[in-house]
């Protein structure tokens, strides 16, 4: 059996890593000694649990003093019969060793789950901040740091050099880097010596800022998303073939009409500057380096698109523009949904997207591997790839502008409260106010890009910019908007005067506390309704679980719940979905729009019936 020890905030620690069956007894001792809490960890190959070929390597059980490496080949029986003793376990980003043992070991999610208590949900709800926004971070590394030993070891990036030195790459170490590399080894034991210690550190701060009860919601949000990335979605691969060979083309085409205008590459910000100038545009942002901007945000108004790449309608598009945007939005959609769809799908051509829980400061949910949740929303092109099991149908529930709804229950501002109340369309009721009865259609969508922006914090910039308006005629409309709504205003100063005068945070209504930024006080409003409309969402997947629904779920994106139902009882499914979904929310209706969408996902999103699920 390899021993090794390493000093840990002035203590001596072992790591044992047994090589052969008669060195567990050893570990059935430690097992024995009655620790109502262990560290617990795993190595793979890589990220994605799902692949083919993917394989969990080591398994890692220990305390504050003692960690035990096991090979999962080797010794995999003692280690569920561990796994499925009555104790509890630390883990650091437990969803993915959640699914990893479930996936490569059979301990399912739903017998481990309710005893994993996650120092990433901890260190999320005492600061949700990553270490370059003034925060402790939220890995392991940097939060072992702080609170345990500052010399703690960096895992990733002393492997990455173990990696190099054996002729691996960072992605492919994982791998390949021998089991019993003693450096490899080390790490392995290291990471739950730390995670248990971190433990015993973060779990007392929890409790005393009485966030115990929103700790255990968020453990047990985290193991239903889990499962619901365990279940997956099905993937249609001829439609996805067929799509990379239209990007190709998409992007060759809009390539040539730049190439016309003088940009040989869409990618240099120098050609696409210059010729947009040449053209008579007038660029006035600059990157940090003195480059004129020619970024996403600038060229959309100059191709007078708004951010879901529909028209604005306030000028003739630059063709350039236009065309660059164009270009660039095939080469990504290629790479980062099509091309990412067929590397990450497993061997029965399903996707099993990260769905991660606690996302950024306000605990927004996220879609990642690939990003689903960055696709403009009036897109069909890369939800039709998504598509529902044999005889079944997808359906979802999109929340109905919970935002501007969450906004008005905490400001309770009359004006907001009785148009929401009323039942009428709320941009049209906020453009009436704001220009009259006579307003058009450029109007409403200043009034609705001001609305939004009370909601995510954009200012008369993103507006003008949205609605390819200047900010001279934006600001007015702003001065009325808040004239119209004042209960906003003073909601938002209240908000910035407690931040400015007490500690520079905000606290939801469901007990989160956010951290503002000292010259972005501004943004209080923004972190309060976004949190408190994740939190809706996150309530509703925990009713729906408890509804007997749960496995109808596929994904939450935004603001939508996408599922599938048998096609006898899609309609019936989905409408329940929805009544679930719906609440109220301090007087203020929370209601949600059940939709049998079809085949696929974007049948919901005017896919044509010819290129539709077959």
């Amino acid at each position: 059996m390899l021993t090794l020890s390493h000093t840990v905030a002035g203590d001596e620690c072992r790591i044992f890593f047994p090589e052969r069956r008669t060195d567990l007894a050893g570990f059935e001792s430690f097992l024995g000694e009655g620790d109502k809490l262990l560290g617990l960890d795993t190595e793979t190959t890589g990220l994605d649990i799902y692949s083919p070929g993917y394989r969990l390597r080591l398994v890692q059980i220990g305390n504050a003093r003692e960690a035990w490496v096991l090979q999962a080949d080797l010794f995999r029986d003692a280690i569920i019969r561990a796994l499925r003793q009555p104790r509890s376990f630390g883990v650091h980003n437990a969803s993915f060793d959640l699914q990893v043992i479930d996936r490569h070991l059979g301990v399912r999610i739903e017998e481990l789950a309710d005893r994993v208590l996650d120092t990433k949900i901890f260190a999320h709800l005492l600061d949700p901040r990553q270490r370059h926004e003034g925060g402790a971070g939220l890995r392991l590394k940097e939060l072992s740091e702080i609170y345990v030993d500052e010399a703690a070891p960096d895992t990733q990036e002393g492997l990455t050099a173990v990696f190099r030195s054996l002729g691996f790459t960072k992605e492919t170490g994982w791998a390949g880097v021998p089991i019993d590399n003693e450096t490899y080894v080390r790490y392995a034991g290291l990471d739950v010596i730390l995670e248990t210690r971190l433990f015993y550190e973060l779990a007392p701060l929890v409790k005393a800022l009485e966030l115990s009860d929103l700790s255990q919601f968020e453990h047990h949000l985290q193991s239903l998303l889990a499962i619901m990335q365990r279940k997956g979605v099905r993937l249609d691969v001829d439609y996805i073939d067929r799509l990379r060979s239209e990007l190709a083309v998409e992007a060759s085409d809009f390539a040539k009409v730049a190439a016309r205008y003088g940009v040989s590459n869409v990618n240099s910000t120098t050609q696409v500057s210059a010729a947009l100038v040449g053209m008579g545009e007038t660029l006035t942002e600059t990157t940090d380096s003195g480059a004129l901007k020619v970024d996403k945000a600038v060229l959309l108004p100059l191709a007078d698109l708004d951010r879901d790449w529909t028209r604005i309608e306030a000028r003739d598009p630059n063709p350039l523009a236009d065309a660059v945007l164009r270009t660039k939005r095939a080469m990504k959609w290629d790479e980062s949904y099509a091309g990412a769809f067929l590397k990450l799908r497993d061997s029965d051509d399903r996707l099993h997207a990260s769905i991660g829980g606690l996302q950024a400061r306000t605990a927004r949910m996220s879609i990642s591997r690939p990003p689903l949740q960055q696709l403009p929303s009036g897109d069909w092109k890369i939800r039709r790839a998504l598509i529902a099991d044999p005889g079944q149908l997808i359906v979802a529930s999109d929340y109905a502008q919970v935002e501007m709804r969450v906004l008005a229950a905490l400001c309770q501002d009359e004006t907001l409260v009785e148009a929401i109340l009323s039942g009428t369309d709320l941009h049209d009721f906020t453009a009436e106010r704001v220009f009259g009865p006579d307003f058009t259609k450029v109007q409403r969508k200043v009034a609705k890009a001001i609305g939004f922006g009370k909601v995510y914090g954009g200012g008369k910039t993103t507006v003008a910019r949205q609605t390819g308006q200047t900010e001279a005629a934006v600001a007015p409309a702003m001065a009325a908007y808040d004239a119209t709504f004042p209960g906003i205003k003073r909601y938002a100063q209240r908000l910035q005067r407690r931040a400015e005068y007490g500690k520079k945070e905000v606290i939801t209504v469901s007990g989160r506390h956010l951290p503002l930024d000292r010259d972005r006080l501004y943004a209080a409003t923004n972190y309060v309704v976004q949190s408190t409309a994740r939190d809706l969402l996150a309530q509703a997947i925990v009713d729906l679980f408890d509804a007997g629904l749960g496995d109808h779920l596929l994904l939450p994106v935004h603001d939508e719940i996408i599922a599938q139902a048998p096609e006898a009882e899609a309609e019936e499914v989905v409408q329940e979905i929805g009544r679930i979904m719906g609440s109220t929310f301090y007087g203020i209706p929370i209601l949600s729009d059940p939709e049998v969408y079809g085949r696929s996902w974007g049948s919901g999103y005017g896919v044509p019936a010819e290129l539709d699920a077959r």
